[in-house]
């Protein structure tokens, strides 16, 4: 399942990028591009909801290798309509949603499922190889993307992602049948609500949920990064580049050097730890920004990328550890019956919490520069986390070997 993970990471950023080239091909207008993303955001999170109460209803294995399906039927479409020339953005605007929809009830079941196929010793290990699948993924599929797109056109590349989610469906057939345990609800705007409403009073599992949202909503800095090769480090597109590079290369690094974290008992600890050090990479890494006098005289970039560049690594380190004992707390300390519901709010707060953080850094940099905006975001990041860790001393003395929800 792991290696059909990390094959479907890969494929659904080539296919990310590819739509994006194709939307951008066809439109030549950036907005058109950006509402990719808006329309495939509406079923991520109505299916997301949705989605997690399937995962508990239903055989999970069935769910996963129907949900697969659907995603290699949609990577067909791509490529069918690049292929006959069909040249149609809003025939690509509802594959897109379409796709996302798949993905928002897969997801979730993926994660669901981890607890039944492993002891609780070993699902940070789990968590983490999950990490180190989907960063390598966002990492190796975009520059992919770009070679096969000018070597094999659109339809080649969208039939590149058909044959790795079709090697990946294979890996799923092996599962064990996984019915649904404990008390089995009907499928359905009930169950999502009884969800929320079993979330609402468990403080330890509600807590992972805030605190990344915070972490993303204020101290998110991808929306600065055009701004920063355009005019403050200069360098234009490599300059992004790079910098969007930084957060995926940290997450690969805390993967490959994930063994110890699976002796660490105080989770809760080390979900705020990881997060303050996510805030303060960022803040450091505004006032790195603010010391750039801008492009050089041929609009080259400034040596201050590198540093910068090197915090958004760490800054992507902690994110990962993060994320790793985040999607424990949750698997251990949630009934089997409510896992797929509650990983379906994650698959949401997971998608929608950096979408609002573009929107909140890149207003707060209209309102100052891209230096203060990571700066004050880095800031309250940190301040919020820590007020938190003060007020909920339950979550800072969760201990792995006792989850408590």
């Amino acid at each position: 399942m792991w290696f059909g993970t990390f094959l479907s990471s890969i494929g659904s950023q080539l296919t990310t990028v590819a739509v994006g080239l194709q939307v951008y091909h066809l439109t030549r207008s950036t907005f058109s591009v950006g509402v990719v993303g808006l329309v495939a955001l509406v079923p991520l999170i109505v299916f997301g909801l949705y989605g997690g109460s399937i995962v508990d209803a239903f055989d999970r294995r069935k769910v996963i290798i129907t949900s697969s399906g659907g995603l290699f039927a949609m990577a067909l479409c791509f490529a069918i309509q690049a292929w006959a020339q069909a040249e149609q953005v809003w025939l690509l605007y509802a594959l897109v949603a379409v796709q996302s929809g798949f993905w928002a009830v897969n997801s979730p079941a993926r994660m669901a499922i981890l607890p039944r196929l492993l002891p609780k010793e070993l699902l940070p290990a789990a968590n983490a190889l999950s990490s180190l699948a989907n960063s390598v993924g966002m990492t190796l599929g975009p520059l992919l993307a770009g070679f096969w797109v000018s070597w094999l056109g659109f339809g080649g590349t969208y039939f590149s992602e058909v044959v790795l989610l079709g090697i990946a469906l294979t890996t799923l057939v092996a599962l064990p049948s996984m019915p649904p345990l404990g008390d089995v609800r009907r499928s359905g705007l009930a169950s999502v609500i009884e969800g929320l409403n079993y979330l609402r009073t468990k403080p330890n599992v509600r807590l992972t949920f805030v605190v990344d949202l915070i972490a993303m909503i204020f101290a998110m800095p991808r929306v600065l990064f055009p701004a920063l090769g355009a005019v403050v480090i200069g360098g234009g597109a490599t300059t992004v580049g790079i910098l969007s590079a930084g957060i995926a290369c940290g997450a690969v690094l805390a993967g490959v050097f994930s063994g110890p974290i699976g002796r660490i008992r105080r989770q809760g600890l080390a979900v705020l730890t990881a997060i303050v050090a996510w805030g303060s990479s960022i803040t450091v890494f505004g006032v790195i920004v603010g010391l750039s006098s801008g492009p050089t005289a041929d609009g080259g970039a400034r040596w201050l990328l590198w540093p910068a560049f090197g915090l958004l690594v760490l800054a992507g380190m902690a994110d990962s550890v993060s994320a790793v004992f985040r999607s424990t707390i949750l698997q251990t300390a949630t009934p089997d019956h409510m896992r797929g519901r509650l990983q379906g709010v994650f698959v949401v707060v997971v998608a929608g919490g950096p979408r609002l953080g573009d929107l909140v850094v890149g207003s707060a940099a209209d309102l100052s520069s891209e230096s203060w905006a990571a700066i004050a975001g880095g800031l309250a990041c940190m301040g919020l986390v820590l007020l938190l860790g003060f007020t909920q001393p339950r979550f800072i003395r969760y201990d792995a070997r006792h989850p408590e929800a």
